[in-house]
């Protein structure tokens, strides 16, 4: 074989694993229907434990987050957005991968306005446990208002995709 052969074989392989790895991601961005959120509590900035109980009843959108992530702060004035014109029906909460110190630093720039916890290495496996088998960030969960996680995307979510998802619940 020739090296054009070669180079085409290789570029051919990749672009195959490239194609595998989305779908294997396109296939954990929905859950089954109806399945439960999983109940935890982490502190907020104050210190103050909060339990994800206390939105209950609400559609809930989780995002885990860094302040080292860009998509993640390219979406953190979107969700801003949104709570403020849903604010009765949704509620975002930002779970911060990442100390308290960088996380209070990163918030005296934007003007927050939904809860934010604090999670450090813990969240990762929280995310885990909530089906982000990829340990991506941003990583966010859309769940009902009957507490079920209707919808789980790795990486950037637009409010487009949003909208769409929590349309139908409001």
């Amino acid at each position: 074989m020739n090296k054009n052969t070669l180079l085409i074989l290789f570029v051919a392989g990749i672009a195959l694993a490239a194609g595998l790895f989305v779908q294997r991601l396109s296939a954990t961005k929905q859950p089954e229907p109806n399945v439960p959120a999983i109940a935890f509590s982490l502190p907020d900035l104050t210190g103050k434990l909060r339990n994800i109980n206390e939105w209950q009843g609400k559609i809930i959108v989780i995002n885990f987050w860094a302040t080292w992530c860009p998509p993640c702060l390219k979406e953190i004035p979107e969700f801003i957005k949104l709570q403020n014109s849903h604010n009765k029906d949704l509620q975002f909460i930002g779970i911060a991968i990442d100390d308290k110190q960088a996380v209070e630093a990163y918030l005296k720039t934007i003007n927050i306005n939904y809860p934010m916890l604090i999670s450090g290495d813990e969240g990762t496996a929280l995310s885990h446990q909530l089906g982000n088998i990829f340990n991506a960030v941003p990583f966010t969960l859309i769940v009902n208002q009957q507490g079920q996680i209707i919808h789980r995307q790795a990486g950037e979510l637009s409010n487009e995709k949003i909208i769409e998802i929590i349309t139908p619940l409001v």
